[in-house]
């Protein structure tokens, strides 16, 4: 494997920060942060992970010191792969919990199932 000092962030890495910058996705963090450790919104609020520390959560679950490495390492990228991907079944399930008339209903919970097999899938982060 090459040395951190030669590598170039590629595809991969410019991919994770945008992703690092995405309000959207730093919200998913606070979420996915309080249903995995059982917080309150009071205890962990929305707007508490910055794009720092989605960088962080980046690089600690693909076992990267920076961002740059993943585009060197088949794990890291799949990881990437995996959080891109869980964030996305996120975006889809917050779309669906607002009704059709706007009026921000619950329309309905997950299941069982698929509430405990999400929570399996964010461990990573």
């Amino acid at each position: 494997m090459k040395q951190a000092a030669d590598m170039k962030g590629g595809q991969q890495a410019r991919r994770a920060a945008m992703l690092c910058q995405n309000a959207r996705f730093c919200l998913y963090l606070d979420q996915t942060q309080r249903r995995r450790n059982g917080l309150s919104l009071a205890d962990l609020p929305d707007g508490t992970h910055a794009e720092r520390d989605a960088a962080d959560s980046i690089r600690r679950a693909c076992g990267v010191g920076s961002r740059a490495e993943i585009d060197h390492d088949d794990e890291a990228r799949a990881m990437l792969d995996r959080i891109v991907a869980d964030y996305q079944r996120w975006e889809r399930q917050q779309r669906r919990a607002v009704s059709p008339a706007g009026d921000n209903r619950q329309i309905s919970p997950m299941g069982d199932k698929a509430a405990a097999q999400t929570q399996q899938q964010e461990r990573h982060l």
